[in-house]
């Protein structure tokens, strides 16, 4: 896997950068998009219901794994 890159994200007006690898990057994008929501839409919700103890990044990386895995679930 290859080393997290940083990437700019809008959440309620304010500009902020979370580093996440390619791979769940993408996986973001595409979970956004199944729900007809913009990426920055999607990411300020889950950082409205983080943990603050966790970093956005953590918390983008572990709903990504959440939702793959409840699809798994479903199959």
């Amino acid at each position: 896997m290859n080393r997290p890159v940083k990437r700019s994200l809008t959440l309620r007006g304010h500009r902020t950068s979370v580093s996440l690898e390619d791979a769940f990057w993408q996986a973001f994008r595409e979970i956004a998009a199944e729900r007809g929501q913009p990426i920055n839409v999607l990411a300020a919700e889950i950082d409205e219901n983080r943990d603050l103890d966790a970093g956005l990044a953590t918390e983008i990386r572990l709903f990504v794994l959440a939702h793959y895995q409840e699809k798994m679930q479903t199959v």
